[in-house]
Order: C-alpha cells, then sequence, then structure tokens
C-alpha cells in the first residue's frame, strides 16, 4: 500500500522565543540569531528533499521554509497557524503570572480558553481539518513526501493526539528548525485518523 511521508519542522527563532514571550497569532519574523542558527543546522544535517513545502501563512514558518527548502513550491495551510493566546499575546509568563484569567487558563483543560483567544481543543479541530487537506493532497496529486513547516506547539499536539506509537508528550517538543517525520497510508488515515512516527527529522550526516 502507497505511503505518504511528511517532515513536519518546527519554523526558526524569533525575538519573542529568545525572550519567552507568548506570541501565537502575532505575525513575527525570525529573528537574525534565527536566520543563522537555520544556515547552522543545514550546515550540521541533511534536510531531506522533498515535492512541495505546505507553511503556517505566519512570517515566521514561510521564512523558515524558503531557508530550508529553496527553490521548492510552497502552499500556505492557514490551518496550521499557531494557537491564537488571545489577551496573553506578546506578554510573558512573568506578566502574567498573578493574573488570576492566566492562572484559570493553565489550570482548565482543553476547553480553556485566554480571554479572546482560543482553546487547546479549537486548535486541534482545526489543525487536523488542515493536516486531512493536506494528506488528501498528497495522495490526490501523487506527491509522496513532503515537508510542513508549522509550530511548536502544533506538532506536538499533532503527533500526541494522531501519531503512533505513543510517546510520552515530553518526547515529541522539536527543538526550532527541526522536527519528526511521518508516515501515513489511505487505509491508515481514512479509517483510523492515524499516522506512523518514523523518527527525527534533519537527518545526521553520514
Amino acid at each position: 500500500m502507497k505511503g505518504y511521508r511528511i517532515s513536519i519542522i518546527r519554523h526558526g527563532m524569533t525575538d519573542a522565543n529568545e525572550k519567552g514571550i507568548y506570541i501565537g497569532s502575532t505575525d513575527m519574523s525570525l529573528s537574525d540569531k534565527g536566520c543563522a542558527e537555520l544556515a547552522a543546522k543545514m550546515d550540521e544535517f541533511d534536510y531531506p528533499r522533498v515535492h512541495r513545502v505546505y507553511s503556517s501563512p505566519l512570517k515566521r514558518c514561510t521564512e523558515t521554509a524558503e531557508i530550508l527548502f529553496p527553490d521548492t513550491e510552497i502552499l500556505l495551510a492557514d490551518g496550521m497557524r499557531e494557537i491564537n493566546f488571545g489577551e496573553f499575546e506578546g506578554k510573558s509568563v512573568d506578566e502574567l503570572v498573578n493574573r488570576e484569567d492566566y492562572k484559570a487558563w493553565l489550570g482548565g483543560g482543553r476547553d480553556a480558553r485566554p480571554p479572546k483567544g482560543e482553546s487547546l481543543e479549537e486548535m486541534t479541530a482545526r489543525t487536523f481539518s488542515a493536516l486531512h487537506n493536506i494528506i488528501i493532497d498528497m495522495m490526490n496529486t501523487g506527491l509522496t513526501h513532503c515537508a510542513l513547516i508549522t509550530h511548536g506547539g502544533i506538532i506536538s499536539n499533532l503527533l500526541t493526539g494522531f501519531g503512533l506509537p505513543k510517546y510520552d508528550p515530553k518526547y515529541l517538543n522539536a527543538p526550532c528548525g527541526e522536527g519528526f517525520d511521518l508516515m501515513v497510508t489511505a487505509h491508515m488515515w481514512l479509517n483510523s485518523q492515524a499516522f506512523e512516527i518514523l523518527g527525527y527529522c534533519p537527518y545526521n550526516k553520514e
């Protein structure tokens, strides 16, 4: 049965990542350090040759796609944007730690929503729909290996929810510019809404 491989990779570092600031829907570019780190990783590791790159529409992802996969077609996947942190956007943990609504959100489970933001359950629903569209597009076009550039929280949530085998979520956190290889077949996805986690991406040089 034909398999479809997706290399799902986290975007490079931004100034907000360096400072520990929440940016979900905020459209921030890569930092100079983030661009330099991606260039260094391209020297250190082998990134896969892919037929197409799907990307979150936020600049930190499209810029990462252009650096890691130059001259490769990029299609935007709006549903793969980061979670919307609402009123917590642009703020650090230190700024939020004494707010009651922040404490309620942290302890509230998957349905908890930041003020004017998005819940984990809502984010999961839209990212599942976006991944479904990507997989169906690959099947319809016959593309057997593509990349997906998205956000750290999106990656860990998708792999925890739909990936096999089941791993402790702490092992599914992707550093900037890195991620995981997934494999899915039509039968596996359409019948079980699941994919196989193959291992880490990019790859160590031989």
